[in-house]
């Protein structure tokens, strides 16, 4: 019997117990009690991808190019690139992060004509951390029934959150898995205790918070470990953490400082930690949720959208934007 995926979680849902290597599709088949869901945002984050509708283009203010295609782009400082993956590259150049953590936006129901984010990581960025990262930590739940109804109660809360988000979410996360594997990047993923099953349980209405503070906890932790064994094993070597964009802040928004494991992985990696955060152009929508974030007014998709542009929001801090799809870079 295959393995039953729920459909992708709204919030960046992990957790520790038992084995936490990601399993492959050939090694998952005997368990059909598990299931995997992908990592999210946060609850107010849940307005940010509703729709794949673009958002008008916000007024920019925009400087002239330099030769390294650096420019401003209103407050901020932007980078030109052809393509996500030269931007990519340039960042670990740049910067050569211990710890590099990515976030991004999950594609919602009707999306499907357009490549999400993981679909371009997994195959445009991934191969770019071949023999520099030793392992990649994915922000996902697995249920695996070791905890029994717990868990089910539990799945029915996620399905509330996760009504909008495409099916296909949490296969792609299963092959961004596998694929890591295969370069050499160990994959890890998170499982719930059932002591969190109880926490979240008792949390009542507010069980999404009592997530995203499990969460933020255990991602910490994980990455603490990993990046402790890689400096013994394999020192300059990168932690990897791939999943929902909140827990990856370097300046979380106000109120969401407890969501956000980037200070603790500053302190570990020694100033060396990187944030990104991968965006899809046609997902961005006119909403709050979406002008709230930083990059937000540095982009203009009407002069930009051909160019994968790499936003600087802070020192170490990245917003990467892809090109819209059907348009070249000149």
């Amino acid at each position: 019997m295959s393995v039953r995926f729920t459909t992708a979680l709204f919030l960046s849902l992990a957790a520790c117990g038992g084995s936490d290597d990601l399993p492959t599709t050939a090694s998952a088949e005997p368990r059909a009690a598990a299931s995997i869901a992908p990592a999210a945002t946060s609850a107010s984050a849940a307005e940010v991808a509703t729709t794949t509708a673009s958002a008008p283009a916000p007024a920019v203010s925009v400087g002239p190019v330099g030769a390294d295609g650096k420019f401003a782009c209103g407050p901020l400082q932007c980078q030109r690139f052809k393509t996500g993956a030269e931007a990519f590259s340039a960042i670990l150049e740049r910067d050569r992060p211990l710890i590099l953590s990515i976030g991004e936006t999950h594609a919602q129901k009707g999306s499907e004509n357009v490549q999400s984010t993981t679909s371009r990581f997994t195959q445009d960025l991934l191969p770019k951390l071949e023999g520099r990262a030793s392992s990649l930590i994915l922000e996902l739940w697995v249920r695996d029934g070791s905890c029994g109804k717990k868990e089910e109660k539990v799945e029915k809360e996620q399905k509330q959150i996760t009504k909008t988000q495409a099916d296909s979410n949490p296969n792609e996360f299963q092959v961004l898995g596998e694929k890591s594997k295969a370069l050499g990047i160990v994959p890890f993923i998170l499982r719930p205790t059932c002591a969190e099953y109880d926490q979240i349980i008792k949390a009542g209405d507010d069980a999404v918070m009592e997530m995203l503070g499990m969460i933020t906890r255990n991602m910490r932790d994980k990455a603490d470990k990993l990046f402790a064994e890689t400096d013994k094993k394999a020192k300059g070597k990168m932690v990897v953490t791939y999943g929902g964009a909140m827990h990856n802040d370097m300046a979380p928004q106000p109120g969401r400082e407890a969501w956000s494991f980037a200070k603790d992985l500053d302190k570990t990696a020694g100033g060396h930690y990187v944030e990104l955060d991968l965006i899809v152009p046609e997902f961005i929508k006119d909403t709050e949720s979406w002008k709230g974030l930083p990059w937000y007014a540095a982009y203009d998709r009407s002069s930009m959208g051909d160019s994968a542009i790499l936003v600087e929001m802070a020192p170490r801090s990245y917003a990467l934007v892809f090109p819209t799809e059907g348009r070249k870079a000149k």
